[in-house]
């Protein structure tokens, strides 16, 4: 029989879990799908996902059971934006995703992966899994070209694309400038003591020599948030710029906007952090634990050190000194959001 009416669209993703680079992924997806299409969310946070979409109902994405329900109620299963197909996380969160897509096909639905990158894989059963899996979807949008080549590989009849991050897609906003020092930090096994100290002291050398104040902005709130105790707990932060540093935890994509606009310079390690500030146009030097955010800083004409390569402290200060005030080419991040557009139009013609 024919539809009576529009598809229905069940949205997964790392939703409401107080991961602002997830927030706006899920912002962008929003905003690209049909306004009449009936529309579910898994999310942990509900409340603060329902805020987002008034009209979607909430699944709770921490209980498989309810999850696997929703996909029985979808027309259109969309795994939305992040890396969901990995094991770095956990073995376990990658078979709930693939748990999913195989109810998903079992039962005739539409699976389009939105956004999203391929991996790391670490496991030879997880590389079987997914291999397996990829060819039950409809179509599939990559954010790197690393997990294009390898989607191609293991789903070369799959129809896909690959575009920068979808929320290159966000409005760019003005850059003000001449206020402090923005971070974006976050734990990582790749920074032992001496490397972050190594780190801490150039960014108090930077800070002195301006004489500026330096915002510990907590991107996720429950892992990056505590980061600044925990290093002064460990006896790793110079005085003068503890003295300079506080903590700010924003609770929306604005509050991450309108403390960046001010920015002397932004110094991010999450990805998203790093396309947040980019889109205002800020002066930047990027910090890199992963791969994907080499890419993003790359594309974005970003100087980039990687964590795993640390150089000294007097490069590092060199390094941020010399993009302190020195606005964005403009030019450059209208063309990458020209370019994340294709995320877009393969939702669209998808579902």
């Amino acid at each position: 029989m024919p539809r009576s009416g529009p598809a229905s669209l069940l949205l997964c993703g790392y939703y409401g879990e107080h991961n602002l680079g997830d927030d706006a992924l899920l912002q962008v997806l929003l905003q690209g799908l049909p306004g009449s299409a009936p529309l579910m969310i898994t999310a942990h946070d509900q409340a603060e996902v329902q805020g987002m979409a008034p009209e979607a109902r909430i699944i709770n994405r921490r209980s498989l059971r309810s999850s696997l329900i929703a996909v029985l109620h979808a027309d259109v299963l969309i795994l939305g934006g992040g890396s969901l197909l990995q094991d770095s996380t956990s073995f376990r969160s990658l078979i709930y995703y693939l748990l999913l897509i195989t109810l998903a096909r079992l039962r005739r639905r539409r699976v389009v992966l939105w956004g999203q990158g391929l991996g790391p894989l670490r496991r030879s059963m997880s590389r079987w899994l997914v291999r397996c899996a990829l060819p039950f979807c409809t179509a599939a949008s990559w954010r790197d070209q690393a997990s294009l080549r390898l989607a191609q590989s293991w789903a070369p009849n799959l129809p896909m694309c690959m575009a920068a991050d979808p929320v290159w897609q966000m409005p760019s906003q003005p850059w003000v400038g001449g206020g402090n020092i923005v971070l974006s930090w976050r734990p990582t096994d790749l920074l032992d003591a001496p490397r972050w100290q190594r780190l801490l002291q150039a960014l108090d050398s930077v800070a002195a020599s301006l004489d500026v104040s330096v915002c510990w902005m907590a991107f996720h709130q429950h892992q990056d948030g505590p980061l600044l105790d925990d290093l002064v707990e460990q006896k790793l932060v110079p005085a003068k710029l503890l003295a300079r540093s506080k903590t700010v935890i924003p609770r929306s994509l604005d509050q991450v906007f309108e403390l960046v606009s001010t920015a002397r310079l932004v110094l991010p390690m999450r990805l998203h952090a790093l396309i947040l500030a980019r889109l205002v146009g800020c002066p930047m030097a990027a910090l890199s634990y992963d791969p994907k955010v080499d890419a993003a800083a790359a594309m974005a004409q970003v100087p980039c050190a990687r964590l795993n390569a640390l150089p000294s402290t007097e490069q590092l200060s060199a390094q941020w000194m010399a993009e302190v005030d020195q606005e964005a080419d403009r030019t450059v991040i209208q063309r990458i959001q020209s370019e994340a557009s294709a995320h877009g139009e393969l939702l669209r013609r998808w579902i």
